[in-house]
């Protein structure tokens, strides 16, 4: 008997690390010291010592049953992205700037080049997000999980110094809410996106060509988490003080909107501000699902919303669009009990 024949391969496991190395290396940042392989990731500081009082910033996430969807398609190099998007889209809508990642990879049997597949995405994520893959564990789980199944988490560190970072603190009524744009369900709601769609959870039906969506309906579900980390440090650096910020994740508008206000003002968001992808009415109709229940689920083609002073909108939108993100004005802040009002 030994480890092997227990369902853990460890030939593979080192097949994975050489791999993924390639996808690695692209995600360096010169703060990171030493290489792939190490018993943990070392990250530099010298630069954070500029900062008048620098705070750090950590988030951790996974893609939620996002993953069966990628599991059926049989295509794992995107859903990397998603890991890391869910992470370092909460630092950025704090104020921070992402200095590394690590992931988490849980699966039944190690298959190399699907390990390699899925840090591929992974690294893409923090290139994306000027993020550095510093380290990482790929967990063989026999008899815990089908031989084909997997898991992936992951969990980022950034950095701001506390006089930038987006607090709320200082919204005011009158303030402009500006959305970027989604590209489309994101990772979150993918229970309620594969009840609507239980019918066709096959790489058949999810490989079938939608005339409304103008893919097949995999590859839009599949479409990876927009990372939102550039066009925020663009906003920044055009001079422009985001007030408040909040990453419409799990809860959708009705829970995460809150989240971004302080006491004594509420959020006033008119739905027809911005095109909802068709995605969202075509799961509403199938499913038959509340209007309301769509807005507390899914994020309804808008994954950041940002405060800004009604006097920044145009240079703050200016400043999205350099960074590739399509923003629209959606609503404002006005006096009241704090929350959120569609309309």
């Amino acid at each position: 008997m030994d480890y092997k024949k227990a369902g853990v391969d460890i030939e593979a496991g080192y097949q994975s690390v050489e791999l993924m190395k390639e996808h690695v290396k692209k995600t360096m940042r010169e703060e990171v010291l030493g290489g792939l392989g190490g018993f943990s990731g070392a990250f530099s500081l010298a630069k954070i010592k500029e900062m008048e009082e620098p705070v750090l910033l950590s988030g951790t996430d996974g893609c939620g049953t996002k993953v069966k969807l990628a599991i059926i398609m049989d295509r794992h190099d995107t859903i990397g992205i998603d890991a890391v998007a869910m992470c370092v889209n909460d630092i950025a809508c704090a104020g921070g700037e992402p200095l590394f990642f690590l992931d988490y990879i849980a699966c039944g049997k190690n298959y190399p080049e699907k390990i390699a597949d899925i840090v591929k995405g992974v690294a893409e994520g923090c290139i994306q997000s000027e993020a550095a893959l510093i380290g990482g564990e790929t967990a063989e789980h026999p008899g815990l999980m089908p031989e084909e199944d997997y898991d992936l988490a992951g969990f980022a560190v950034g950095v701001c110094d506390k006089k930038d970072m987006i607090t709320g603190e200082n919204l005011k009524a009158g303030d402009v809410l500006i959305g970027m744009a989604s590209t489309g369900v994101h990772s979150n709601g993918f229970s309620l996106v594969r009840k609507i769609f239980e019918k066709e959870m096959t790489k058949e039906g999810l490989g079938t060509y939608y005339e409304e969506l103008g893919a097949a309906l995999g590859d839009t579900l599949l479409a990876p988490t927009r990372i939102y980390v550039k066009a925020l440090k663009a906003v920044k650096k055009a001079g422009v003080t985001v007030k408040a910020c909040s990453h419409i994740t799990g809860g959708g508008f009705y829970e995460n909107v809150p989240r971004m206000l302080k006491d004594g003002v509420r959020a006033v968001i008119q739905k027809n501000s911005y095109p909802i992808p068709p995605i969202f009415p075509m799961m509403a109709e199938k499913g038959q699902v509340e209007e309301k229940i769509m807005y507390n689920t899914f994020n309804m083609g808008i994954g950041m919303v940002v405060a800004v002073d009604g006097a920044d909108v145009e240079k703050a939108m200016e400043a999205m669009r350099s960074a590739g993100d399509v923003p629209y004005v959606i609503g404002t802040i006005e006096a009241g009990e704090k929350g959120v009002t569609l309309c």
